[in-house]
Parts: structure tokens; sequence; C-alpha cells
């Protein structure tokens, strides 16, 4: 049995470090703020990248505090050099990472201001760590009622777009 656990963490150590030696990186200049979860990333002046930042979902433009999470984005990286590490592109061909402006991330910035939610849905796709981290701000911006939780009834964005299909 002791055999059988060893041989489970050696496999899934292995697993982590080759996950995370996928990663790719990316570094530009902020060109545009689509809203509370997406930008335009400029990359050797020519390449323009839509960047959707991972493990978040802020409202849509349209949905209280979408226009303050849009703004609360842009305030932090418009027109600003940032790093950007991904793993993999949506089915709308953009890039899913997570940026970080002079060491800050953010995309755990939005949540802690209340103007995002932690994705859960594709929780599993970060780090174990960065996942706690996410839920914990997320229920301390919660507690304190801060942006999009001072409403008594929040509709999580990923709710709202399915609405709004169905009509």
């Amino acid at each position: 049995m002791r055999k059988i656990n060893l041989n489970l963490i050696l496999v899934s150590a292995v697993l982590l470090l080759c996950s995370s030696a996928s990663a790719d990186s990316l570094r530009g200049h902020v060109v545009g703020v689509v809203d509370g979860d997406t930008i335009t990333l400029l990359v050797d002046s020519h390449k323009q990248y839509k960047i959707r930042l991972s493990g978040i979902d802020a409202p849509e433009k349209a949905q209280p505090f979408g226009q303050v999470s849009k703004k609360s984005l842009s305030d932090l990286i418009y027109d600003k050099d940032v790093f950007v590490e991904y793993s993999k592109y949506d089915r709308y061909g953009r890039v899913i990472g997570k940026i970080s402006f002079n060491k800050l991330d953010v995309n755990l910035e939005q949540i802690k201001k209340g103007l995002a939610w932690h994705y859960k849905k594709y929780q599993n796709e970060q780090l174990p760590s960065e996942r706690e981290l996410y839920s914990d701000e997320e229920l301390k911006a919660q507690a304190s009622k801060l942006g999009l939780w001072s409403e008594v009834n929040s509709i999580p964005p990923w709710d709202w777009r399915k609405k709004k299909s169905e009509h």
C-alpha cells in the first residue's frame, strides 16, 4: 500500500511538472480592454492577441457592474506592458491566460475588488494553491459586499449568458 501511495505521488508530481512546463508566455502592451475579463495585447509592435483572463468570469457589459469591472481592468493595465502565462486557447481563438503587471496577479485583483467571480467551472485548470487563493479572495469580497457582491441577487455571467441565449 505504501509503495502504491509513493508511486501515486511521483506520478502526480511528474504530471504537475509537465503541465507547468507546457505553459507558454507572452509579453506585450495592452492596447484594448474589451470588458472585465478580456483584453487586446500587442506583441512585438505588430501581432495582436485577444486575451481572456483565466480563472475568472466578470459581469457582461450590460450586467450590473459590467462597466465598473471593465473600468477597473482598464485602470489596472490599459496602455501598460504586461506578462501573460497561458496553456490554451478558447473556442473563439482567444488566449486563456493569467496576466501579471509589476508582479501583481491582475486576474486575482478583479476578484478581490468584487468585480469578477472565481470561474469554478474551470478551476481544475488552475494550480491547487491558485485555486484556493482565488476562492478565498472571492469569499472575502463577498463577505465585505464589495462590487457585485453588494447586489442582493447577483447573477453570474454564465447564467446571464445562458438566459440571454434562450431568448
